[in-house]
């Protein structure tokens, strides 16, 4: 099973389907993992009930980065900004469906630290 997971990441990271620019955003964050040097800028639109209608990412990573944010960006579309305020790294990693050692670990959480920094309303270098 590790196997049709692993193929998953390796997919997404070579065709991200949520990888782009958004026309108009409503929150946006970027941050980086300086141990493996993984970029990431997640940008948000939400309508006026605080639904997220469309999430998109841009930047530079690893395999696995990359396919997290793809990931992530396609389960939070159509969630209530309170819901991905609560998600914690489990949610994540299940949807990722494979363990990750300590160092691999932060490249698949990057992005779920990012869309948490743009809901959030966090400016860089609080």
């Amino acid at each position: 099973m590790d196997d049709l997971y692993r193929q998953m990441i390796v997919e997404r990271h070579k065709h991200p389907l949520h990888r782009g620019e958004l026309p108009h955003v409503d929150f946006e964050f970027e941050d980086e993992n300086p141990f493996c040097g993984d970029h990431l800028h997640v940008m948000v639109q939400v309508d006026e009930n605080n639904i997220i209608t469309d999430a998109k990412f841009d930047g530079s990573g690893c395999a696995i980065s990359t396919a997290s944010a793809d990931i992530l960006m396609e389960y939070v579309i159509g969630k209530p900004l309170d819901v991905v305020k609560g998600m914690d790294k489990e949610e994540l990693l299940d949807l990722m469906g494979i363990e990750f050692g300590p160092v691999r670990l932060k490249c698949a959480l990057l992005s779920l630290k990012v869309l948490k920094g743009a809901v959030y309303g966090l400016e860089e270098g609080e």
